[in-house]
């Protein structure tokens, strides 16, 4: 199974916003998550489904994904939110391998996703991958079992090496 992990684009400052759940992407980010779903599109990538935090910016990075024309359908994950419990999405995880899907897009936050693809990569978190914004990190999970510990990673890449 391909796992993309794909941290939301460029938002908003914390202070312009009274909660941190409703900063939206900037313009730049928009503009720079779209282009970088236009080369994951021309690459042929494609996910089964697409899943967010709840949180504006990770929300609005999956909608660009999604008219992208990289799925067709997109859900809510509060195990995607910041400081989001990756054993609640190993046990939503372990349901939805049961379909038969092979690939899987999360949106969502650092330094969360950098830490959940070290704990899939190595057992636990060292948390030293840094994704940068509209970055993304690629992992083949394991067909059987708990992917922790046992899967390997195929892409790591910020958006700039994706909006050539």
């Amino acid at each position: 199974m391909h796992l993309y992990l794909v941290r939301h684009g460029i938002a908003a400052e914390p202070e312009e916003y009274e909660t941190d759940e409703e900063r939206p992407l900037t313009k730049e980010g928009e503009r720079k998550t779209r282009k970088v779903a236009q080369r994951l599109y021309n690459l042929e990538i494609q996910f089964d489904l697409i899943v967010a935090s709840p949180l504006l910016r990770a929300s609005q990075t999956a909608q660009i994904l999604l008219s992208a024309h990289l799925s067709s359908q997109i859900a809510e994950s509060a195990a995607l939110a910041p400081s989001g419990d990756i054993g609640d999405w190993l046990k939503w995880y372990k349901q939805w391998q049961e379909t038969g899907n092979s690939s899987l897009a999360l949106v969502g936050h650092q330094p969360d996703l950098g830490n959940w693809a070290e704990t899939l990569l190595w057992g636990r978190s060292h948390e030293t991958l840094i994704l940068k914004k509209a970055g993304i990190i690629g992992l083949i999970l394991p067909e059987t079992g708990s992917p922790v510990g046992r899967s390997q990673m195929f892409w790591l890449s910020g958006p700039k090496f994706l909006l050539c």
